[in-house]
């Protein structure tokens, strides 16, 4: 059965989980609402949700190094109560999630996050892209609806596939997180720095190089 936006919508305001984890449960209930939140609710993440508008103040800022000091990352991931924010659990989904950033260099946390601007400009790409693959204009525009979804699975953290299980988004450890908890638990925002980036590569001049050499 095909899933519509609307069944996602309708299925997201019923649980409060997130859009990705709606759309899955439908496809696997085969459309059954029902059966969808049921779903939803034995993998908590129906819960979670519930837990999403209590204020989370406390938590922690992770640091993470890779690859021999060419990679950082801080990312500050906040809960509700300092005891939490101390627990081994905590502190080991914080590190996972450092992990994550910088392995897969997202850039905004969610998609609320991304500007207008950018997502104009991917839209106009993606729209010359289809027109390009000689794609009718009447149905171009619902081919970048549905493109514009990978460009935020790309690029927002918490909808990227997470680096140590393919199957499960970064929303969803989030929410199953919140679940085991049972605090809010909030990824708010985070910084990854890759060596030289943004800066000018310096250029060797060969023949410069071998002149110098010769006037020695």
């Amino acid at each position: 059965m095909a899933i519509t936006a609307g069944m996602v919508k309708e299925l997201r305001e019923k649980t409060g989980a997130g859009m990705l984890d709606c759309k899955k449960a439908l496809e696997e209930a085969n459309g059954d609402l029902t059966k969808a939140g049921e779903l939803l609710r034995e993998k908590g993440l129906a819960a979670a949700a519930n837990k999403a508008g209590r204020i989370a103040s406390e938590g922690a800022v992770e640091s993470y190094i890779h690859a021999g000091g060419k990679v950082g990352v801080l990312v500050e991931i906040n809960c509700e109560t300092d005891f939490v924010a101390k627990t081994d659990q905590f502190r080991s989904f914080i590190r996972d999630i450092a992990m994550h950033i910088a392995a897969a260099s997202p850039i905004y946390v969610r998609r609320e996050d991304v500007p207008q601007e950018a997502i104009d400009k991917e839209k106009e790409i993606l729209r010359n892209q289809a027109l390009n693959e000689g794609k009718p204009a009447q149905i171009v525009d619902k081919m970048v609806e549905g493109r514009i979804g990978k460009f935020y699975e790309e690029f927002c953290l918490l909808e990227q596939q997470f680096i140590k299980d393919q199957d499960k988004t970064i929303s969803t450890i989030l929410n199953e997180k919140i679940s085991q908890i049972g605090e809010n638990i909030s990824i708010r925002r985070f910084v990854r720095f890759g060596l030289g980036e943004g800066l000018e590569k310096k250029q060797e001049n060969f023949a410069e190089e071998v002149m110098s050499q010769v006037k020695l």
